[in-house]
């Protein structure tokens, strides 16, 4: 699977959000080792902090799956992943992450987006 196919499956997953605030509907797609995908979407709550970001959902519906870090070969998402989802990809070990920034598919390692990381 291209980086541009799983980024197109991001996109489709994005049309399944929940997003009533902001109206910011985000998608994301994870394709595991195996090569599996597992799609996730952002959902908002009215408290803001107990909303779920698109990667986030992503990765625990890949857990709930069976799979565990190491399995994730690349992330693909419809908006540049927050700080905290950049942890949860660095952690699950994705190889690569895919995403649109000021209209071009960008792809970069985790350790690209979370330089001077923290991991146990």
């Amino acid at each position: 699977m291209t980086d541009q196919d799983l980024h197109e499956q991001a996109k489709a997953a994005a049309a399944c959000a929940y997003a009533p605030y902001s109206k910011f509907l985000v998608g994301a797609a994870v394709l595991l080792r195996d090569g599996r995908v597992v799609t996730g979407v952002n959902v908002e709550n009215a408290s803001y902090p107990l909303g779920m970001c698109a990667e986030r959902c992503a990765l625990a519906r890949a857990v709930a799956e069976g799979s565990r870090p190491g399995d994730v070969e690349a992330i693909a998402v419809t908006a540049s992943p927050c700080g905290g989802c950049r942890q949860w990809i660095l952690e699950f070990g994705a190889e690569r992450v895919v995403f649109m920034h000021a209209g071009k598919l960008l792809v970069r390692r985790p350790d690209e987006l979370l330089p001077d990381s923290f991991q146990l």
